[in-house]
């Protein structure tokens, strides 16, 4: 397949800046452009299968797990300094990749950037937070995130922080697994809709979620999440959920993790992609064609062998166009949505 014939895709969430932290040693960056690399995604896949954009997920690993007294394991929240120490890194190494590539890849603060990127040919990547452990209670290091290009942030990972309370990863398990946003969270959400950064609630729990919607003044949007009617994890979306994003004139980004797909809840690469297509069909029926995308979880999730990296996916495009998406539908699907979101949410 040429290159003129790929679908653009924008995607709503990839983890490759933790994965380059973690394996690419001194020179990270440069792993990002190189051919063959072991991840889902870098620049040759992108081109190879019409990745044109995305959010870029900042995620801070937790700094261990604590098992409690009902034998429930959870992960341990990284302080205040681990986290901005950690950040620093993973933004530099996002802004590194920026410059070795030549114009491979820009970083986009607004629509307009978004599209002249993709028209250009260079990826085009936001910055995003997954989890604000690195923003200080008084919001401080969230005027210096913006300048540095912060577009989208969900307040939590899954776990607790000073913001609110994560979803755990259980299955099968509501989401409705504890309080929601704290009073620091709230205050975050509040500032978050003056600066219009997006508030991704794809990590928070059942009450967080309904604490974002009672307060925000924006869209509703979950970038890298699925249907809990059709597989029962608790990072999953209930159809009350779906709802109300769809009431606010919102957004899902449908996750390839086979654990939110698959109606075991398995992670279990051999799954086939119509797993995936019965998430999106659901969330077109239920919220509209217009307010379903693509959120990937790129190097952050086991994936179905089909869509293995991002050079795989033209083989999902051309499912959907099996399943009788006609080319204007697709096109939503795999990015137009994201943009139509995003100028709302932004303003420009």
């Amino acid at each position: 397949m040429t290159t003129d014939a790929l679908i653009p895709v924008f995607d709503g969430h990839n983890d490759v800046l933790l994965r380059l932290w973690r394996t690419g040693g001194k020179a990270a960056e440069l792993e990002f452009l190189k051919e063959g690399s072991s991840g889902h995604l870098d620049l040759p896949k992108a081109r190879a299968g019409g990745f044109a954009g995305g959010l870029f997920a900042v995620y801070v690993p937790s700094s261990g797990n604590i098992t409690g007294a009902d034998g429930k394991t959870e992960a341990l929240t990284p302080s205040l300094e681990e986290a901005q120490a950690a950040t620093l890194e993973l933004i530099s190494l996002l802004v590194r990749v920026e410059r070795v590539s030549a114009g491979g890849l820009r970083i986009c603060r607004s629509c307009s950037d978004i599209r002249a990127a993709m028209t250009s040919g260079a990826l085009a990547a936001v910055l995003h937070i997954e989890g604000a452990e690195m923003i200080d209670p008084d919001l401080k290091m969230l005027d210096v995130l913006y300048q540095a290009g912060l577009r989208s942030i969900g307040p939590v990972w899954s776990r607790s922080n000073i913001f609110g309370h994560g979803v755990p990863f259980r299955f099968p398990s509501t989401p409705d697994t504890g309080p929601g946003l704290t009073e620091q969270g709230r205050a975050l959400v509040q500032a978050c809709n003056e600066f219009r950064i997006m508030i991704d609630l794809s990590h928070l729990n059942e009450q967080g979620f309904w604490d974002v919607a009672a307060m925000s003044n924006a869209p509703l949007v979950a970038s890298h999440s699925n249907v809990h009617a059709l597989t029962p994890h608790s990072r999953n979306l209930t159809d009350r959920q779906l709802d109300a994003i769809r009431e606010s004139d919102g957004f899902v980004g449908v996750n390839f993790g086979t654990m939110f797909i698959r109606g075991d809840g398995r992670k279990d690469p051999d799954t086939k992609l119509d797993e995936l297509v019965r998430h999106i069909d659901y969330l077109v029926d239920r919220i509209g064609l217009d307010r379903v995308g693509l959120g990937s979880d790129f190097d952050g999730t086991t994936v179905p062998n089909d869509l293995k990296d991002a050079s795989c996916l033209p083989s999902l495009v051309n499912l959907l166009r099996s399943k009788g998406y006609d080319d204007i539908a697709v096109r939503k699907i795999c990015g137009d949505n994201w943009i139509r979101v995003l100028e709302r949410t932004w303003g420009h």
